[in-house]
């Protein structure tokens, strides 16, 4: 039994997610950059292929102002390149207008023909600084127009940051009924109360089990308020190795060449390094053993030289799928994984864990990919 009721209560199985390294985050040893590895669109879309080659059925597609790419142009690019993984897209709200926001993924969701999810981020604009409450108020504003244009055919709408009247949805309908799914990650009261009232899945980063428990339960009580169910992610690391030994040496090798002053520079360049979630990374590793784990194959060492998710599952395919199981019975559906390097780990993964894991889409779970090409103006539908 799950620990709070979800969405996707009676589904067998779970969506098994890669990520693309476009903020400058892939190393073979972390904190020390290599020019291969860097975030050019020939190294990450690799990476995308990589792992929709590999099975995967969804890639985190980030968002930084760290050196890398645009997520949105990024995303476009991978349409004509790719043709079965979904691209989760990372959306910072209010950096673009929500109308053309709109527009843009709509845009987006045609040309993959239905194979967009969206992940809501609130944090910090480049060179600014503006309160939590704040941006989390814009960022349900723009879900909220979002949520308008994709279900509605005119956008009305009256808030404190955003006033639209009277406009056509004719040019934002996206090829998905009802829109893309929105992911969330985000730990303040006002997160969980956006993520509650208007999203579908919430995305948690690596803690102890019961961490992550109270952090399920927290949001569901949020949106119940609602009358609504949600199902949950795990965005986590992975070091996957024959041996239970192999992978804790590979765990320490990738972080033999790591200068510590080095790490907490990579770290506080991250839009989100102030952010209550980064926090508690920090303190998962300052209450870890002196090898780094704080419960069994939990190991937080990659927190020392990035932002946002810090720890990894390190142990052999049974170790690791053991755990994912618990994590399924606990309620997760989504998990996104990652490794150093990330085009060589997602193999592993993909050869070691996936053919072992019921792998599924959940823009296909919820019903929202037709068939066949929607009735809209950017579809089937009369043109206008």
């Amino acid at each position: 039994m799950s620990v709070v009721p979800i969405s996707s209560q009676d589904l067998d199985g779970a969506e098994v997610s890669w990520f693309s390294a476009l903020c400058s985050d892939d190393y073979q040893f972390l904190g020390v950059p290599d020019g291969n590895l860097r975030s050019s669109w020939s190294h990450c879309s690799s990476i995308v292929k990589t792992a929709e080659e590999q099975g995967f059925r969804n890639i985190l597609c980030p968002s930084s102002y760290q050196v890398g790419q645009d997520t949105l142009s990024f995303v476009a690019g991978c349409a004509p390149i790719t043709s079965r993984i979904n691209l989760l897209a990372a959306v910072r709200c209010g950096e673009m207008q929500p109308i053309m926001l709109a527009r843009t993924i709509a845009t987006l969701d045609h040309m993959l023909e239905g194979r967009l999810t969206v992940n809501v981020i609130s944090s910090d604009f480049p060179g600014q600084k503006e309160d939590s409450d704040y941006r989390y108020q814009r960022s349900r504003e723009v879900v909220e127009i979002l949520k308008q244009a994709w279900t509605q055919d005119e956008i009305n709408y009256d808030g404190e940051v955003y006033q639209f009247h009277g406009l056509t949805t004719d040019p934002v309908r996206p090829y998905q009924t009802g829109g893309p799914l929105l992911y969330f990650g985000g730990y303040s009261p006002s997160a969980l109360e956006l993520c509650g009232q208007h999203c579908d899945v919430y995305l948690m980063w690596p803690e102890k089990l019961e961490e992550l428990e109270g952090r399920m339960k927290a949001v569901n009580a949020i949106a119940e308020r609602y009358n609504r169910t949600l199902d949950y992610g795990l965005r986590v690391h992975m070091i996957v190795r024959d041996t239970e030994a192999e992978a804790r040496e590979y765990a320490e090798h990738i972080v033999s060449k790591l200068d510590d002053e080095q790490g907490r520079t990579i770290r506080d360049r991250a839009l989100d390094s102030t952010s209550l979630g980064v926090s508690h990374q920090a303190k998962n590793r300052d209450i870890a053993g002196d090898d780094g784990f704080i419960e069994p194959l939990l190991w937080t060492g990659v927190g020392r030289a990035r932002s946002g998710c810090g720890a990894a599952l390190v142990g052999t395919p049974e170790q690791v799928l053991e755990r994912l199981q618990h994590y399924q019975d606990m309620g997760i559906r989504s998990f996104i994984f990652s490794g150093y390097p990330h085009e060589d780990e997602a193999r592993y993964v993909g050869e070691k864990v996936l053919p072992h894991m019921n792998n599924v889409s959940l823009p296909e779970v919820y019903g929202r990919v037709p068939k066949a090409t929607p009735d809209t103006p950017l579809g089937a539908g009369v043109r206008r």
